[in-house]
């Protein structure tokens, strides 16, 4: 194949269309080029004229060429081999061909219109002929750049409004994962909030009439042991009650039953305020925080999931925290983040229930295990959840941070909660979330957080 600029076609598209056409006449007689430059120079074309094929076509590279003319019949190669290097070249095959020829054989006009050619003028010339046939062409030729340029500037249009589309949809996903979190955290606030104005109520009264309670126990008891004293032989009927309620055991367990009781009511209240902590709501404003209590908060309140069931026994959770600096973060959506990575890890060890008979007793058989880490470096507050369940494929992985992906059957999730983690991760806070992960062996979040602050 020639090698032709293959930019001329581009050039071509993008030069105005306005300018004067160009067309190149490839014949071996001069006399034919002289008559042919003369009819079209006084036509308005600019006219390029070459006796050999194949240095008419070394013109190409240089020269925007809008028409060809072609004789058939030439020494070396004749005008069916040019049409078909032409044709051949990405570069000039939309260049239009018009042959030449003396020869009225109609076998060799459909030679060169299967070829590629347009159409054919017969010598001896008549100048009207060869003029109408060649405006007919040069204006197929002008219309046809026209329409492909316009194709070009659709495609390009089509191009910058599919982007802006996908950036729109993109955009608008982010808007509802906001959305979504703001709605849960407010939620759960608003949840909270009301559960804890309806238990602190009747957790006041008790806390507030244990302490009471506990002096009138103290007296009481003290007065039955006065009582004893003075009066030793209190009677058969006496005795008889006081062995039938077992008056030693009252007098021993009732303090030990009140202290109980009142360690279980600083229990709720504790419960309570580590949920008014975790659901807090965060606004626009950042808060000086201990990383590590909305961890130890976010652990309470799954304890009920860690705890041992039939099928397993409870979670070993690992904690190994570092020395680190108050952080100034959004605390109610990181505990956002800690909650959902914390129970992706429970529900993978309890996928791998049945995998590895957690807790048979057997040395190939591991403890179900939760690791948390914290680390701080001079950048960054690192916090490590890792599990030791069944991990995950390459390809889900790849996944996991798109929003509506999930793994879980229908019901058990939407496919919300990692890519919320990773929005308040990467977006609020400026940080980074990744996740490393060993199908068989188990799955690691890490979570960076500016340890000095960051902008919003």
């Amino acid at each position: 194949m020639l090698q032709v600029n293959h930019n001329q076609e581009e050039v071509l598209k993008n030069d105005s269309l306005d300018r004067t056409e160009t067309i190149l006449v490839i014949d071996d007689s001069q006399a034919n080029l002289d008559f042919l430059y003369i009819t079209l120079d006084c036509a308005g074309y600019e006219v390029l004229l070459d006796k050999d094929g194949k240095h008419g076509i070394e013109q190409l590279k240089s020269k925007q060429v809008d028409l060809i003319l072609l004789d058939v019949i030439m020494p070396k190669k004749d005008g069916f081999e040019i049409c078909s290097l032409l044709k051949s070249d990405p570069a000039t095959k939309d260049i239009p061909i018009i042959f030449m020829t003396a020869v009225t054989d109609a076998i060799q006009k459909v030679k060169g219109l299967s070829l590629g050619a347009v159409d054919y003028v017969t010598k001896p010339f008549q100048e009207d002929e060869v003029l109408a046939r060649i405006h007919v062409h040069v204006k197929l030729r002008r219309l046809n750049l026209e329409l492909d340029q316009q194709k070009q500037q659709l495609e390009q249009r089509v191009q910058e409004r599919t982007a802006e589309l996908s950036q729109a949809l993109e955009e608008l996903k982010k808007t509802q994962l906001q959305l979504v979190q703001s709605e849960k955290i407010s939620s759960l606030g608003q949840l909270v909030t009301g559960v804890a104005h309806e238990v602190n109520n009747p957790l006041g009264f008790i806390s507030s009439n244990l302490h009471h309670a506990s002096q009138y126990v103290q007296d009481l008891i003290h007065l039955v042991k006065l009582y004893r004293q003075q009066f030793p032989y209190p009677g058969d009927k006496i005795n008889k009650e006081i062995e039938v309620i077992d008056l030693e055991h009252i007098l021993q367990d009732l303090p030990k039953l009140i202290s109980s009781m009142r360690l279980g009511s600083d229990r709720i209240q504790g419960i309570m305020h580590s949920l008014r902590k975790f659901s807090q709501m965060d606004g626009d404003k950042k808060k000086t925080v201990d990383i590590h209590d909305g961890l130890e908060t976010t652990l309470m309140i799954l304890q009920h999931r860690i705890k041992a069931k039939a099928q397993r026994p409870a979670i070993e959770i690992v904690k190994e925290y570092g020395n680190l600096p108050q952080v100034e973060c959004y605390p109610g959506q990181l505990n956002q983040v800690f909650i959902n990575i914390l129970a992706n890890a429970i529900d993978a060890l309890e996928e791998g229930v049945g995998n590895r008979q957690w807790g048979v007793g057997k040395s190939p058989y591991p403890t179900p295990q939760i690791k948390v880490c914290t680390t701080v470096d001079n950048e960054n507050v690192t916090i490590r959840i890792a599990d030791n369940g069944l991990g995950m494929s390459e390809s889900v992985q790849s996944q996991i941070f798109n929003p509506f992906f999930t793994t879980k059957p229908e019901g058990k999730g939407a496919g919300l909660g990692l890519s919320i983690c990773y929005q308040i991760v990467v977006e609020q806070h400026r940080g980074q979330l990744n996740c490393i992960s060993i199908l068989g062996e188990g799955t690691e979040f890490v979570i960076k957080i500016p340890a000095f602050g960051f902008q919003s």
